[in-house]
């Protein structure tokens, strides 16, 4: 079962990005370190295989 797009806003949060907010179902997350991500989707939707990679890999780059 696919995860939530709030379980992927969550994760990015703990990891310390900051939801600067969007327009209509975008949310625009930028960590202090200069890292960018863009996450479309309702919170309550589904996320796409590519939308779990992509969130994984930005938190794996900070980590770097």
């Amino acid at each position: 079962m696919p995860r939530k797009i709030r379980d992927l806003m969550q994760d990015l949060q703990q990891a310390g990005f900051v939801n600067r907010g969007g327009m209509g179902s975008r949310r625009n997350f930028l960590h202090p370190s200069g890292v960018a991500l863009t996450l479309s989707g309702n919170p309550g939707a589904d996320a796409k295989p590519y939308q779990e990679k992509l969130v994984k890999t930005k938190i794996l780059e900070i980590s770097d």
